[in-house]
């Protein structure tokens, strides 16, 4: 089985939200199971929504706060790390890793100086934005507009891109070795970040729109330009971002009653369908892993963290080798780190 690193969850905030921690089996993502299913990286995003009264900036300081607790309370299991030697150090060790994330640029409230404390804080990698607007650019859902009776997710913004604050976020990101993250960004926003960059980016957990036509998916242009400069997508197990729903709604409404795991090997295949469209797409470089778990609703037959045979077994259903199959679980992902971190802080 291979070595896997995880480019996103949101199990940081349900802990936050709910007072449980890694160790708790509620939860899609644990220490024993990133243990049991061979991780090695598990990226943890610090969630921010903008919500009615409350402070981005505060929001996230909290979040923060809560992941360091995480990494004191499991400090012989799981360590922070922000760049590859120290990877590597901790696979010596038999440790995991947690790569830490931000996934909502209003966290920052159009400063730059607050950007720095998140850098200095070891956040390495930062999603422009969630499904708001802010200061940084624009989304492709946007919870202002959907209840909208034009709104639609499956038609794109093509228009809203980034902000000159943004051009001048993306500018600033790459110079202190911190990864641009373009899941949630507007079809616009990609391009703008595509137009003003030179590294690799990624798309930490969006799939493929031709597989599935959800507007959270990549089109397969954007794929293609995203391979061309050496970035990564991850595979997102999101239902809505797997399935068409055309395709939900038959497996909900199938007659035959299959066991959890027909359920988990039909969802697999369905990712390996995507992978392998990715891949053919943008080639083989530009795929990894971005679950989603804890951010995601639960449904029967969602990927296992502790069960990733299941996909494995899948993608090799899909005429994957197992060299290209240790690439989409770990090496795309690695190759990125090593090309985009620096292993100072600046």
């Amino acid at each position: 089985m291979s070595m896997i690193i995880d480019m996103h969850c949101d199990t940081i905030h349900k802990i936050w939200k709910n007072g449980y921690d890694l160790a708790n089996d509620r939860f899609m993502l644990t220490i024993d199971k990133m243990k049991n299913g061979g991780y090695s990286v598990q990226n943890f995003a610090l969630f921010v929504e903008q919500e009615e009264g409350i402070d981005c900036y505060e929001r996230v300081t909290q979040l923060l706060d809560t992941f360091h607790k995480q990494m004191e309370m499991f400090s012989d299991k799981i360590v922070q790390v922000t760049n590859v030697d120290e990877i590597k150090a901790n696979e010596a060790a038999k440790k995991l890793s947690a790569f830490l994330t931000v996934e909502g640029g209003e966290a920052c409230h159009g400063e730059i100086s607050k950007l720095h404390f998140l850098y200095e804080q070891g956040v390495r990698m930062m999603t422009l934005t969630w499904n708001y607007p802010n200061e940084l650019g624009y989304p492709n859902i946007n919870k202002t507009m959907t209840d909208n009776k034009d709104f639609s997710p499956y038609i794109p913004n093509a228009s809203d891109g980034l902000t000159d604050t943004g051009i001048e976020f993306v500018n600033e990101m790459e110079r202190l070795g911190m990864i641009i993250d373009v899941s949630h960004l507007s079809d616009a926003g990609f391009y703008d970040v595509y137009a003003n960059t030179k590294k690799p980016f990624v798309a930490s957990h969006s799939n493929a729109r031709e597989i599935c036509p959800f507007v959270r998916n990549l089109t397969d242009d954007m794929i293609k330009k995203l391979g061309e400069r050496g970035g990564v997508t991850g595979l997102n197990y999101c239902r809505d971002f797997v399935f068409t729903k055309d395709e939900e709604d038959a497996i909900d409404n199938g007659v035959s009653k299959k066991s959890e795991e027909e359920y988990m090997m039909m969802t697999c295949d369905k990712l390996a369908e995507h992978a392998k469209h990715i891949v053919n797409v943008g080639g083989m470089g530009v795929l990894g892993l971005g679950s989603d778990f804890d951010g995601i609703s639960a449904y029967t037959g969602m990927p296992r963290a502790d069960r990733l045979d299941y996909l494995a077994g899948s993608l090799e259903k899909y005429g994957f080798t197992q060299g290209q199959i240790d690439n989409i679980f770990y090496n795309n992902v690695f190759r990125v780190y090593s090309e985009t971190l620096k292993s100072k802080i600046l």
